[in-house]
């Protein structure tokens, strides 16, 4: 088997607020592999700021994958541990290797028979932009929308009350994201006043690393908290489920190019679920060879919830998509 890989610029078409900052493109690496004529690829996505990897030797950490490819795969995952969005690349790969074309995990979603409900995601900006957008979620047949919030508290709670007067709970699943924007003391005045809007879950209130603070909140909070940003950098089985033991949150989330791919976020499934946490998945502004792959990998683990996926359309100068998105629905096209 020989493997290869080049280095990929994302450009958004509109400049994507986030409570990091404004991102302005996205780097991204694709993986190849080949054998007896056949070709498996994957993509490598490295979240720059925020990925556990993003690291000044992960390019050389990407040479040496490709110089020990045929190395036992046991020997690789040791070695790519501190590297989990490289090995969601390989796995990809693999997967893609295995069964050609444009399938990683064949299912009757690659044979477009179901489909998967997704959140619209809202981006932040002032409040003419995050009302725009959604309003053009609302009209697309969105029943769940997830604003990010936790820049400007103030302007999103009136918001998300507008949106709450317009539309029950019933009618709209309303979930929030905080990227750790708020400290515990402000957590717990916003868990309250998400509470009273009946908002379905808020993502990682406060900055990952306080598993005290997040336990203590977790343990009296009237509106789900779900971590994100938390389970990067864990790679320890040991250390996963001390986490979720110590924590008790209601729900995780899973983002397979942050937590060590397929296999990683299957074993953060398996600990939630022996200890009744929910979770769903989602993506990291991968391109659409990542987004496909993880479109796939998401239907076989059967969640019914709405999954976090994106639809690759931030991007101008994305791959062809193998996916595609009909109202709130995204389906494989055939």
């Amino acid at each position: 088997m020989e493997a290869a890989y080049l280095q990929y610029l994302l450009q958004f078409k509109r400049p994507s607020g986030t409570s990091r900052g404004v991102l302005l493109d996205k780097e991204t690496f694709i993986l190849t592999l080949s054998e007896n004529g056949k070709k498996g690829v994957g993509e490598c996505a490295v979240f720059r700021g925020l990925s556990f990897d993003d690291t000044p030797d992960y390019e050389e950490k990407l040479k040496w994958l490709c110089e020990n490819i045929n190395q036992d795969k046991a020997v690789l995952q040791e070695e790519l541990k501190e590297f989990p969005s490289i090995w969601f690349g390989y796995e990809q790969a693999i997967q893609n290797l295995k069964y050609g074309g444009s399938i990683y995990f064949p299912s009757e979603f690659t044979e477009g028979k179901s489909a998967i409900t997704i959140n619209g995601l809202i981006w932040m900006g002032d409040a003419g932009y995050m009302e725009e957008q959604i309003q053009e979620k609302l009209e697309k047949g969105f029943h769940c929308i997830k604003l990010k919030i936790g820049v400007d508290w103030k302007s999103e709670h009136i918001i998300l009350q507008k949106l709450r007067e317009k539309f029950s709970r019933d009618q709209l699943e309303l979930r929030v994201d905080a990227n750790g924007g708020f400290s515990k003391e402000e957590a717990i005045t916003v868990l309250q006043q998400l509470a009273d809007l009946h908002i379905h879950s808020i993502e990682q209130p406060v900055k990952a690393g306080n598993w005290q603070d997040m336990a203590e909140l977790c343990a009296s909070t009237p509106t789900p908290i779900a971590l994100d940003e938390e389970l990067i950098g864990i790679t320890d089985s040991e250390k996963k489920k001390q986490l979720l033991e110590t924590v008790k949150p209601q729900y995780i989330i899973l983002k397979p190019a942050l937590v060590g791919g397929f296999s990683g976020s299957d074993e953060w499934i398996s600990l939630a679920e022996s200890q009744h946490i929910g979770w769903w998945i989602t993506s990291a502004l991968e391109s659409n060879i990542g987004l496909n792959a993880i479109a796939q990998y998401t239907f076989t683990k059967k969640n019914p919830m709405p999954q976090g996926l994106g639809t690759g359309a931030l991007f101008v100068n994305n791959f062809e998509s193998d996916l595609e998105l009909r109202n709130e629905l995204l389906w494989f096209k055939i």
